[in-house]
């Protein structure tokens, strides 16, 4: 009697283990759905971020892109400084770039800030583009190169360092 008892609640011991194993992995997969984490490659963004330095991205924040925002973007292919096929999801090897929002949509077209733009017809930023900087503008691979960002390609909005 006293073997089943001990049966029993080693069982039940076993299906709350199991649980709270699946609400951990749950857990888990939803804050991987909804941020980022990436690691600062290079000297773009200095002094705001350096080198080696971990920040957090929240996912779903494009509706909440601002001027000032600092976002993790796709970067364009290198051969041709363009985007081709549809969005990445980022994993190993894609090429992120973080860079500070200088105008969204509907703002000026920054022609004497950024030679990329000089020769747009538009007198204002197009709806589904943004004109990015890095902080270190000598150093960044940005908008002052490759013209519009794709809000598309907006991974994320940067919300803190990690550590």
């Amino acid at each position: 009697m006293l073997t089943a008892a001990v049966a029993a609640a080693a069982a039940a011991a076993v299906a709350v283990a199991a649980a709270v194993a699946a609400a951990a992995v749950a857990a888990a997969v939803a804050v991987r759905r909804r941020f980022l984490v990436v690691t600062v490659r290079g000297d773009s963004m200095e002094p705001t971020h350096r080198d080696g330095e971990r920040v957090l991205a929240r996912r779903d924040g494009r509706a909440a892109i601002e001027r000032g925002s600092v976002v993790v973007v796709e970067g364009p292919d290198a051969d041709t400084l363009t985007w081709s096929g549809p969005p990445r999801r980022p994993r190993f090897g894609n090429e992120l770039l973080i860079k500070r929002v200088l105008s969204v949509p509907g703002d000026p077209v920054p022609r004497a800030r950024i030679p990329a733009l000089a020769g747009v017809a538009e007198p204002v930023v197009p709806a589904g583009f943004l004109v990015l900087l890095g902080d270190n503008q000598e150093r960044s691979f940005d908008s002052k190169l490759v013209g519009y960002f794709p809000v598309e390609r907006v991974l994320g909005i940067v919300i803190r360092r990690l550590g």
